[in-house]
């Protein structure tokens, strides 16, 4: 065998082939250590002696001081720690003022364990402490064999059964005492019953308390109704006792109210301020709810319903009668209650005899006592129905003119024939009546024309086209005869409207009305036919069929465009071309 010895660790090269994440040291490994060995990191470590460091209890070092010293116990003298810290036995008068019996320092260290010491929680143990138990069990055997010596010595002078009941007493009483005593031999002991069984069998239901087999208790334990989960209610149940609840609720009361900074109030240091201040709170709150339950009863009334009646015991609660409801939740069958609406309900206000909105006309909302459909106006009763029913006979003469057309030159000849034959046939009389207004074309009265005949002639004269050829096609005359007063006609009517009059002295009342189907009975000049807007947009249809006409691709047009007059205001043309408006100069 060699005499040579190994190699240095140190002394070792660094090797290439190791890699990285091996020979790289971890950021928690101190360099001091591994200076010379770059592998340090990977060697084994044998166990170090700090882990099983723990404090030399009770130890003092050298012989005590025979002077007191400054800064050092007032009690017992040492000066390893002060006086509210000092476990020796109160003295009547301290070292400090006697000078006598000082005791000797302590040893004070300073144990720096690791993370594995820290965590091991026999560290520190020290085994001749189990002497104590050893020592309490052969006690116990001692007196178990004095017990059987004397139950012996008894047989011989008495009988058997006393003396058996005396020995079984007094090996009870020693059990009790001891709480270590057992009734049956370690092999009997490790037995189970027969009629044993176990805690995953109490209940096979699947809804039920559940069995954890790892934590070996019952998962769901606070299934009190069901009886196996009651059977193993105790396992980690502590009933609640004394002032245990009273107590949580003061500490809860003290963190409250420390948390809101209004009072500080520790329960430890002060519990009986606390308490004190928590009644009085409770005290407070209390009073403050009482009164106003009273002023919400004094204000709405309801007491008498809140006290307690005899009969209120002998009330029946259940019956057989059945009630189906249907999906919104209301009783099937039952009466439907209108619902109540936020806003205030009838409410009359300057004589109506109902509600605004009661009455719905025209897209318009309104009164149906009067048909009135503005808001907030006088009611006028019946006179107002008749004043609304006047003014829908108005409208029907829009719907009679545009019904009616002109009738062919064959009516016209027919109609011309009953009239020349001067027959009183009573169909023949019904039939002149039944001759439509367009029929009767009368000459017009310039006093009941709606605007004066000149520009009749004159209107419109620039247009030549098609829109001019409509305006002109539509144009018709009305007439309107007097009708016997107990069936007025609906024109008439119209006119009484007109003239603010219910009659007049002419029989034969004649009024004619240029229609040329527009807005309004109004006669605009230079007016679209279809629409009633301003005739820019029908002379714009106009040069275009000029366009046409003139077969060019409307250069025409444009030249015309260029001499034509507009105006002008902010910036934005206002009115129509030159000679959209007729004759009139601009």
């Amino acid at each position: 065998m060699s005499s040579r010895k190994p190699a240095d660790v140190a002394s070792k090269e660094r090797n290439e082939y190791i890699p990285a994440f091996i020979s790289k040291k971890p950021f928690y490994v101190d360099d001091d250590d591994s200076a010379n060995d770059y592998l340090e990191h990977q060697r084994l470590h044998k166990s170090t002696t700090d882990q099983s460091k723990w404090y030399d209890r009770g130890k003092r070092t050298g012989p005590a001081a025979t002077k007191y010293r400054k800064g050092a116990c007032e009690n017992c003298g040492a000066i390893t720690h002060k006086t509210k810290e000092c476990l020796s036995r109160p003295r009547k008068q301290g070292a400090k003022w006697t000078g006598k019996d000082i005791q000797a320092d302590e040893v004070v260290q300073n144990v720096d364990l690791g993370w594995d010491a820290k965590r091991d929680r026999w560290n520190g143990y020290d085994a001749s402490e189990y002497h104590q138990v050893v020592e309490e069990y052969e006690e116990l055997e001692r007196l178990k064999r004095l017990a059987k010596n004397d139950s012996k010595n008894g047989q011989d002078q008495g009988g058997n059964e006393d003396a058996d009941e005396e020995a079984s007493g007094q090996e009870a009483r020693y059990a009790e005492e001891s709480d270590m005593g057992r009734q049956q031999s370690t092999s009997t002991r490790n037995l189970r019953i027969r009629e044993d069984t176990a805690k995953y069998l109490l209940n096979l239901d699947l809804d039920s308390a559940k069995y954890d087999p790892k934590t070996r208790r019952m998962v769901d334990m606070g299934a009190q109704e069901d009886q196996a989960a009651a059977l193993v209610a105790e396992e980690n149940f502590v009933r609640s006792s004394g002032d245990a609840a009273e107590f949580e609720r003061a500490q809860r009361y003290a963190w409250e109210a420390q948390e809101r900074g209004s009072q500080k109030i520790h329960l430890q240091a002060n519990p009986t301020s606390g308490e004190i201040m928590r009644k009085k709170e409770i005290t407070e709150g209390e009073a403050k709810r009482q009164a106003q339950r009273k002023a919400l009863l004094d204000k709405y009334g309801g007491g008498e319903h809140l006290n307690h009646t005899p009969l209120r015991d002998t009330m029946v609660i259940e019956n057989e009668k059945f009630v189906e409801y249907d999906e919104t939740g209301a009783i099937k069958g039952a009466p439907k209650k209108a619902a109540k609406s936020k806003y205030p309900e009838d409410i009359l206000t300057n004589n109506h005899q109902s509600v605004w909105g009661s009455w719905w006309h025209n897209f318009e909302w309104g009164y149906a006592c009067c048909f009135s459909t503005v808001k907030n106006s006088y009611c006028t009763g019946d006179d107002g129905k008749r004043a609304f029913q006047e003014a829908g006979n108005m409208l029907l003469l829009a719907d009679v003119v545009a019904d009616g057309e002109k009738p062919s030159d064959d009516s016209e000849e027919k109609n011309g024939d009953a009239q020349g034959s001067g027959d009183t046939n009573q169909g023949k009389e019904s039939t002149t009546k039944k001759r439509t207004l367009m029929e009767q074309d009368p000459p017009i009265p310039a006093q009941l024309s709606l605007r004066p005949a000149s520009d009749d002639d004159n209107d419109n004269q620039p247009f030549n086209g098609i829109a001019s050829s409509l305006i002109q096609d539509d144009e018709g005359y009305l007439q309107l005869w007097k009708a016997p007063q107990q069936n007025p006609h609906p024109l008439q009517a119209l006119w009484s409207v007109f003239h603010h009059s219910e009659s007049s002295s002419d029989d034969n009342l004649q009024i004619s009305i240029r229609e040329k189907r527009r807005r309004s009975y109004h006669i605009q000049k230079s007016t679209c036919s279809n629409c009633g807007y301003p005739a820019a947009k029908t002379r714009k249809y106009n040069w275009s069929e000029k366009a046409k006409r003139r077969k060019t691709t409307g250069t025409g047009r444009m030249s015309h465009l260029r001499d034509v007059h507009r105006r002008f205001k902010n910036g934005f043309q206002t009115g129509t071309p030159k000679g959209a408006r007729g004759p009139e100069n601009h």
